[in-house]
């Protein structure tokens, strides 16, 4: 089983572009971030710092392109070729103070995931915490933790994203989407296979 650990967050705008962003702490490639891009008319863009991220992501999930680029973060401030971006992090959610409470390593083990699925599918529609994107990998999300993001800024292939909308229609990259409500979640992800 592969482990990456750190943050997703996911952001709507109003001119359509949904965005998903992964700061990874830990991970088998170290630390880094990339960012998952569907666009107004539903073309998807998965931006990578690396050759090998971006091999291992496109098996894992499904874009339409991979762009291989050079990407830099600091905080929520994430800048690449392609996509510039700044959330503004707010407080801690409902959800997120509930999931506080279960112990971290509880909360990130695959059983528990299986356990908090059906749950995430009612509370949060398109949200999964276990499942595939086919490719013959299984994946597990355990949240410890989710706060609000506030607003957005930034530009995608030079247009501007607009203000901060719900992530709305769900991006279609794998088996689960971010909460609609924009939210940035502290997360490991463990896949299989």
């Amino acid at each position: 089983m592969t482990r990456f650990r750190g943050h997703i967050a996911g952001v709507g705008t109003t001119s359509g572009v949904r965005v998903v962003v992964g700061r990874w702490d830990e991970s088998p490639y170290g630390a880094f971030a990339d960012a998952m891009v569907e666009t107004a008319e539903g073309h998807r863009v998965l931006l990578a710092p690396t050759p090998e991220v971006g091999d291992f992501v496109a098996a894992t999930y499904t874009f339409d392109e991979v762009r291989v680029e050079s990407i830099t973060v600091n905080g929520w401030v994430l800048s690449s070729r392609s996509l510039s971006i700044e959330l503004e992090v707010g407080g801690r959610t409902g959800l997120g103070r509930l999931l506080r409470l279960v112990p971290d390593r509880v909360a990130e083990s695959p059983a528990w995931c299986a356990v908090t699925d059906p749950v995430a599918r009612v509370v949060l529609p398109g949200v999964r915490t276990r499942g595939t994107a086919g490719n013959g990998r299984r994946e597990w999300y355990g949240a410890t933790d989710v706060r609000e993001v506030v607003a957005v800024r930034g530009a995608f292939d030079g247009v501007d994203l607009g203000r901060l909308a719900p992530v709305d229609p769900t991006p279609r990259f794998g088996f689960s989407s971010t909460p609609r409500r924009p939210s940035v979640t502290a997360v490991v992800t463990t896949v299989a296979g």
